[in-house]
């Protein structure tokens, strides 16, 4: 039979399906809209509401162990610098001696006597200078992992959302090759559609549905990552609220290096750690000049019969140890400090590198997608159809524009994702707070 000859009849496969995908088919061609879950989206069923990306970040920030962890941090370091300045404390004590001497009962008795170590130097000083400089690093590391946290809930957050859209885009296209199965096998029953036709469309529907039951595999995975990294694991899984198509934000590689150098905590815990080193070659050379200790107490003389007072001061002779050894090693912690703070601005300065690298290129994927590649996807698919139509080919070049544009519309929110959890590495590295697009 010539294609002229099966015209009538894959035409009347073409009517009924498309009366099924599109009521107006008749007088419009269908469009990919019929694939696609925009024009009726199946959304997976759900026991609450959706939650968005601002309550997600209020739980972590309220039940995060690691942010518990750096706090407790902070109020370590901010004892050990109260315990830092403080002075030693001063001693007492009561001697005796020969108390039962038969020629002078209570023998010699020293009571009570004081003594007291006398700091010499601003060692308590560059001590309590020292432990203070720790605590304001560990202000900043807390800080450091305040956006970490941030980071994190947020990339989870569109891990989620994008595993909710594909399971969307994958229920629509299930459900339509369900229909076009049903049909196609009443066509094949009539005689008016090959068996090879059928098979075509079953293999393609048990692609989508393997496809569909993937994804929401996925999904619950996404979803159980999240409660996990908001510090609530118990979480019953939910819907996040939110779309990837929304206005994507905007940075300037330069700015966010600028900021990175002035602002990022990570860049301030290394300043705060260079300080501290400079305070503890200050108190390693202070060391040098030995403590003073001085005492003065009651003494009975009972031999003598006399009352007297005593007097004591002492002091180590730095004549062996001059703290030589510290304070060479000190000095080296100085250097070492300050290169640090090089080797933290070049690390952040490289994170914002990879950060930028996948933002851009996700980002001109996702233009590329959204105004050339879905388009003729879609257009092709409809050409196919229309040529279908006027028995030009088989109704197998069909499926094939149709798949073509499933795929298009499946890389698509892939490069959304892609350039979302890039875009959640930027804002965490210049430190934004109010940070919940899609959301």
């Amino acid at each position: 039979m010539t294609k002229e000859g099966r015209r009538p009849s894959w035409l009347m496969l073409w009517l009924l399906v498309a009366s099924m995908a599109a009521p107006s088919a008749v007088a419009q061609p269908p469009r990919a809209e019929l694939i696609l879950p925009t024009a009726e989206p199946i959304a997976v069923p759900m026991p609450e509401s959706p939650i968005p990306l601002a309550e997600l970040e209020a739980i972590a920030l309220n039940r995060s162990p690691e942010l518990r962890q750096a706090g407790h941090v902070v109020e370590v370091a901010s004892g050990r610098a109260v315990q830092a300045g403080l002075y030693p404390n001063p001693e007492v004590s009561i001697e005796g001696s020969q108390l039962g001497s038969p020629q002078a009962p209570g023998g010699m008795v020293k009571a009570p006597v004081f003594r007291q170590e006398i700091v010499i130097g601003d060692k308590l000083g560059a001590g309590r200078q020292a432990a203070q400089c720790e605590t304001s690093k560990a202000r900043a590391l807390f800080t450091a992992k305040r956006y970490e946290v941030l980071t994190a809930v947020r990339k989870g957050y569109f891990d989620t959302l994008a595993a909710q859209h594909r399971v969307e885009v994958l229920a629509e296209l299930a459900r339509l090759s369900g229909e076009t199965q049903r049909t196609t096998e009443t066509l094949v029953k009539g005689g008016q559609a090959a068996p090879l036709d059928l098979v075509q469309i079953r293999v393609e529907k048990g692609r989508f549905e393997a496809d569909l039951e993937a994804a929401r595999q996925q999904c619950t995975a996404a979803w159980r990552r999240l409660a996990a990294v908001i510090g609530s694991p118990e979480l019953t899984e939910r819907p996040v609220a939110g779309s990837l198509d929304t206005p994507w934000p905007s940075y300037e590689f330069d700015q966010v290096v600028r900021q990175l150098g002035e602002l990022h905590p990570e860049v301030r815990a290394s300043h705060a750690e260079l300080s501290k080193a400079q305070w503890e070659m200050k108190r390693a050379a202070a060391e040098v000049v030995p403590n003073i200790t001085l005492g003065a107490g009651y003494e009975r003389d009972n031999f003598a019969k006399e009352d007297c007072w005593t007097l004591q001061a002492s002091m180590p002779l730095p004549i062996f140890n001059r703290n030589q050894g510290n304070r060479q090693a000190a000095a080296a912690e100085v250097h070492r400090a300050g290169a640090e703070i090089d080797s933290v601005r070049n690390s952040l300065v490289a994170k914002a590198a990879t950060a930028f690298g996948q933002y851009d290129a996700a980002r001109r994927r996702a233009i590329r997608y959204r105004d050339t590649i879905l388009p003729d996807a879609d257009q092709a698919y409809r050409l196919a159809l229309a040529a279908f139509q006027g028995g030009q080919f088989e109704y197998l070049r069909v499926l094939q524009a149709q798949r073509a544009v499933a795929e298009s519309r499946l890389e698509y929110l892939r490069a959304l994702h892609e350039l979302w959890s890039a875009a959640c590495d930027i804002a965490g590295l210049t430190l934004e707070d109010h940070w919940s697009p899609g959301g």
